[in-house]
């Protein structure tokens, strides 16, 4: 029997492309990001794509799909936003909530920024439970990283899966510390993949100093180098000038580190031999196929890979939610 999801929030469909590889068919994506609906479906083209809000939307249409899930925007909770949480406009898990008790899947999965379970949204995540039909066994909401699932990239987010029937465990981990999948896996010293950015990386006048050289802040932006030997920094929504990674070509910020750790002062202009990750370098790094094309100008390109689900992790949790409704 084949197994049917609805991918609310859609995106460029990173949670409906792992979805796919871990056997169910997408019938429905949702979001308002017109260029992220055109993405979605070209790289889902079986799938009906609606570009609306699921505010007000009737979801009891589409009673009998097995599982929903999305990644409701996660602006009100992120660390690198207001915090606002509920008081957010922007906050769309009520209305997550809401379709998945007018459809009664069979299972749902819901997706979020580790800052969900915040002990300042404690009161809040327990008001969210309490929305869902109280038919679902809930599994206990768990912080993840998308490294332990072979995505090449670290990435910290809260997922939450919930069943109808039945019992489900929470996926393991099939990679760890030490046999992670590293940024080497995708980036080349000397080689670029797909359009070069022109974005410069400039030296930061007071540079935040960290004892690794690829934390921490030494050059201007939210952009940092990457360590190719392990996974890389997450990617961001905001990427695409200085906030985007870059490469270290020629190997210069692990002694520009030394040199500040040791007293020096802050050089200024640009780091020789730097370049910011590529369109479909930041694709890669999200374990999208290579051969994906996204819409859009460059910006919201960048910014629909940063907002998405890695298509891997996507694929290891719908396979256990697969193997539980089998």
């Amino acid at each position: 029997m084949q197994l049917t999801c609805i991918d609310l929030f859609c995106g460029a469909g990173g949670l409906s492309i792992g979805l796919e590889r871990a056997g169910f068919q997408s019938v429905l994506g949702m979001d308002t990001h017109r260029d992220a609906i055109a993405t979605y479906q070209r790289a889902v083209p079986h799938s009906q794509a609606l570009e609306r809000s699921v505010v007000g939307y009737d979801f009891r249409q589409w009673q009998g799909v097995d599982l929903v899930a999305g990644g409701p925007p996660c602006q009100p909770f992120s660390n690198g936003g207001k915090r606002l949480a509920e008081q957010d406009s922007r906050d769309m898990i009520p209305e997550f909530a809401r379709a998945v008790n007018e459809i009664m899947p069979r299972a749902f999965i819901m997706e979020n920024v580790a800052g969900l379970l915040a002990h300042r949204n404690s009161q809040y995540m327990s008001e969210v439970l309490a929305r869902f039909d109280s038919r679902y066994t809930i599994l206990p909401p768990r912080i993840i990283n998308a490294a332990d699932y072979g995505v090449p990239q670290k990435r910290i987010r809260v997922v939450l899966i919930g069943l109808l029937k039945g019992s489900i465990g929470f996926p393991a981990p099939t990679h760890h510390p030490g046999r992670y999948v590293t940024a080497r896996s995708v980036l080349r010293r000397g080689e670029v993949l797909g359009n070069a950015n022109p974005s410069k990386v400039v030296y930061a006048k007071t540079p935040d100093l960290r004892p690794s050289p690829y934390a921490g802040q030494l050059f201007n932006g939210g952009g940092r180098a990457i360590n190719l030997d392990h996974p890389a920094p997450t990617i961001l929504a905001s990427a695409g000038g200085n906030k985007t990674h870059f490469v270290d070509e020629l190997e210069a910020v692990p002694p520009y580190h030394k040199h500040l750790w040791n007293g020096g002062k802050p050089r200024s202009g640009t780091l020789e031999g730097a370049r910011r990750l590529t369109i479909l370098e930041s694709a890669l790094l999200q374990t999208f196929p290579r051969g994906m094309l996204f819409e859009g100008s460059p910006s919201s390109q960048y910014t629909q890979i940063g907002n998405a689900v890695p298509p891997r992790l996507a694929e290891v949790v719908g396979a256990s939610v697969a193997r539980a409704l089998h």
